[in-house]
């Protein structure tokens, strides 16, 4: 079997099985027991990641300025991203400023029944998602709203940043308009049509599950944070006397989400909801030059009197998204490096020829997927590095490059949302106020995709095979040796 690696000069090697192995190994549980056991700093963790992955490329024969212009084509392939950290700081800062965010919990509160609120906002975050092909822009507008009118009603932040992530995952990995859906069927050699019919016949079954599950996690935890739903009179009378609550504040939501639509670029939307948000910020809630300057920089500052209400609104700001920035900034020069000299490559490579079944494809390819994010931190760089590494292996054994493209998404899109150093997961700790960790267990949709694929794939439901192939994969004699 050949698989396709990085490329490399005649001073350079590809690592060795067990330098892959150490590496890979030594990166995953690092990283895990050092946060979720010792509760240690992600980001020196993730740079003594980068400083053993610099070792062993040494090892490889990479010298230093190698190393760095690695580094640094990893980082430029990601300015959009990294650009984008500092646009949402802004617009979260300056539409609450304007009173957008306010009104929009003040409204909210008036039009949804408490215990439909999570089951709504996730179907709603769904269809914006779906229509946009964004969860990074969704999260920023909709999403801090949502927040907002969901701890006024009670319900825990975390369960309602999982309601969020959820609804985000399942529109991009629907949307024929989505970078996911576009990227995984390029790389996997399908249409964009091909590869929707095969992603929906899992996604169908689990909206359905996260819905009902949302709809029973509403009836059980509105109220819990706050004892009771009896304050919301009380929020919405701090709002409006804090804001002018003219329907125009919602000018800078609206005509984000239009250009949103309008398929322009989404760096180009948000510095327009910016720019808008600035506009009514000065001429209807009468802030001065200074008071908008600050709170593009350091978020709303401003005290309403109300403890509850502070706690929704005083956020956002550019300075609030640099713990974020850092974070991605050092996890992308890891992934860079990691990418380059070939070190999941060289795993698969010994791995694949001894997976036999569907099923062990199958729960393969979703592991190196996770596996992929762990060690690159970015979702589209697992989706491109797993297409090639698998392309090959799908079509020897008969399958539909849907298929592959399908596992792409469920297992890429899925697991880098959950990840608290990966350029998605930290840039949903910024946005929504928890950390990856915190709200994965909410995040129904997210888990349960790969689980119900898995197991779909296990009864023979979901495979997706060329008429000609046989319904089970056998290993050449050859393989074997």
């Amino acid at each position: 079997m050949e698989l396709i690696v990085a490329n490399h000069s005649s001073s350079t090697r590809l690592p060795f099985f067990s330098e892959a192995v150490f590496l890979l190994s030594f990166i995953t549980l690092s990283l895990i027991i050092g946060i979720m056991v010792f509760n240690l700093d992600v980001h020196i963790l993730l740079i003594g990641s980068v400083v053993l992955a610099m070792l062993f490329c040494w090892r490889c024969g990479y010298n230093l300025d190698q190393q760095i212009e690695v580094m640094g084509e990893s980082l430029k392939n990601a300015t959009g991203a990294m650009f984008s950290f500092l646009l949402i700081g802004m617009i979260i800062g300056i539409w609450i400023l304007a009173g957008t965010i306010p009104a929009l919990i003040y409204y909210g509160l008036d039009m949804v029944s408490p215990e439909l609120f999570l089951p709504a906002g996730f179907l709603v975050c769904c269809g914006i998602t779906y229509a946009t092909g964004t969860n990074w822009g969704a999260a920023s507008t909709i999403g801090v709203a949502l927040i907002g009118m969901g701890i006024g009603l009670g319900v825990p932040l975390p369960i309602i940043a999982g309601m969020i992530i959820s609804g985000g995952v399942f529109g991009v990995n629907l949307s024929p308009v989505s970078d996911v859906t576009i990227l995984a069927s390029a790389t996997a050699g399908t249409s964009v049509g091909n590869h929707l019919k095969a992603v929906n016949k899992v996604n169908k079954i689990v909206l359905v599950l996260s819905a009902v599950a949302y709809y029973f996690m509403g009836v059980f935890y509105v109220g819990t944070e706050t004892g009771g739903t009896g304050h919301i009179a009380e929020l919405q009378t701090t709002l409006s006397q804090t804001f002018d609550m003219n329907l125009v504040v919602l000018a800078p939501i609206i005509i984000t989400l239009a250009m949103t639509f309008a398929k322009i670029p989404s760096q180009i939307a948000l510095f327009g909801g910016v720019v808008v948000g600035a506009l009514v910020a000065g001429l209807l809630q009468q802030n001065s030059l200074t008071d908008i300057f600050a709170a593009l920089n350091y978020g709303f500052t401003q005290s309403t009197g109300s403890e509850l209400a502070d706690k929704l609104l005083m956020r956002g700001g550019i300075q609030s998204m640099m713990w974020t920035f850092s974070l991605a900034f050092v996890a992308l020069c890891m992934g860079g490096l990691l990418e380059k000299a070939g070190f999941l490559a060289v795993l698969m490579e010994k791995i694949l020829p001894r997976v036999k079944s569907n099923v062990s494809l199958v729960f393969t390819t979703l592991c190196t997927c996770v596996l992929a994010n762990v060690a690159t931190s970015e979702v589209y760089l697992s989706m491109i590095l797993n297409g090639s590494l698998y392309k090959g292996v799908y079509t020897e054994r008969g399958f539909k490059p849907e298929m592959l493209s399908r596992l792409l998404s469920e297992g890429s899109m899925t697991s880098g949302m959950l990840l608290p150093w990966t350029t998605a997961g930290a840039f949903m700790t910024a946005t929504l106020g928890v950390s990856p960790l915190v709200y994965a267990q909410y995040a129904v949709y997210v888990w349960l995709t790969p689980i119900v694929s898995l197991l779909l794939v296990g009864m023979g439901k979901t495979l997706i095979k060329s008429e000609a192939s046989p319904a089970e994969y056998c290993v050449p004699q050859d393989a074997k040796s």
